[in-house]
């Protein structure tokens, strides 16, 4: 029985002995993904002068990042059973680090937007593996540690963000918030090939629901659209928008009604029958909505009406 035990116990020590370098891996990734969320919005008004750009315009290279974001999300376990945990979370730094350089290199507002979505799919995988990974690479007594190392990460994206972001659009030009990912993101996909594992509980990849996947798509989309252009299109006396508005209705009311009877949902929605959870989400549903209104209207208000410089802003 106890030539039995030690192998076990000898694995196990040798899977944890690297787990402060893997903590220091997942939270780079987690800063990274957090930082170019708040980051960008200092530099909108700069970018909105160099590319000439409108407001509404512009305001794609925030919106368009984070829809990005939550499409990539509910896929991500079934990507992550599909490729590998480890081979998946490197890639999706690489996609960020790479999108990250072509965004600082664009010349247009299409081109621009057009790499924030691609950074938005790599960055949308990094939050949720990340902690994935550090539940399985800590042991049990040691998770408290482990979410400790892992707040700090999160508490620093966000906090920084606003504040580098301006400094380096006043020093060096809105760009460089762009390729200041690069070093950071080479070192954690250095780290992440080095030292992260793949799941000791990774299951053979679901069946995925692209019909799911797609309804979420549309509606999400077509709504942030109409959320767009409906202000500057007077609402619903213009067919443009009531389109946008029958779409996204169609396409969420069918997407609810989809995840609920498919075997295999892109989203489980059945987990919100727990009402501690359902609470939980609507209150984090309205925070997010008042956070990152903020954030982004602020910054042009300051510099644009009040003459503040990103960096005060």
């Amino acid at each position: 029985m106890t030539t039995a035990v030690l192998p076990a116990l000898t694995a196990d020590a040798d899977r944890y002995r690297y787990r402060y370098i893997i903590a220091m891996t997942v939270s780079l990734a987690s800063v990274l993904e957090l930082l170019d969320t708040s980051i960008v919005n200092v530099a909108i008004p700069h970018m909105m002068g160099n590319l000439g750009a409108t407001l509404d315009e512009i305001a794609w290279v925030s919106t368009g990042y984070i829809v990005a974001n939550v499409i990539i999300l509910p896929i991500t376990g079934w990507l992550s059973a599909y490729f590998g945990r480890r081979r998946y979370f490197a890639g999706s730094i690489a996609i960020f680090v790479v999108s990250s350089f072509f965004c600082g290199n664009a010349h247009s507002l299409d081109s621009l937007v057009f790499w924030r979505i691609v950074q938005g799919l790599g960055g949308g995988a990094l939050l949720s593996t990340s902690q994935a990974i550090l539940y399985e690479e800590f042991p049990r007594e040691e998770y408290g540690t482990a979410m400790a190392i892992f707040g700090v990460g999160v508490m620093v994206g966000p906090t920084l963000g606003p504040t580098l972001g301006g400094y380096i659009t006043d020093a060096f030009g809105w760009p460089w918030i762009f390729y200041i990912n690069i070093p950071i993101g080479m070192l954690a996909l250095a780290l992440s090939l080095s030292f992260v594992n793949d799941s000791r509980y990774q299951q053979k990849a679901e069946r995925v629901d692209y019909v799911g996947l797609l309804l979420l798509a549309a509606g999400i989309g077509t709504l942030q659209t109409m959320l767009e252009r409906g202000e500057r299109l007077d609402w619903f006396d213009s067919r443009e928008v009531i389109a946008y508005g029958l779409i996204s209705a169609v396409s969420l009311i069918a997407f609810v009604w989809h995840e609920l009877t498919t075997e295999h949902p892109v989203v489980d929605l059945r987990i919100l029958k727990s009402r501690q959870l359902a609470v939980g989400v609507v209150f984090g549903g309205v925070l997010g909505i008042c956070l990152y209104a903020t954030v982004f209207v602020l910054p042009v208000y300051l510099q644009n009406l009040q003459n503040f410089t990103a960096e005060q802003t």
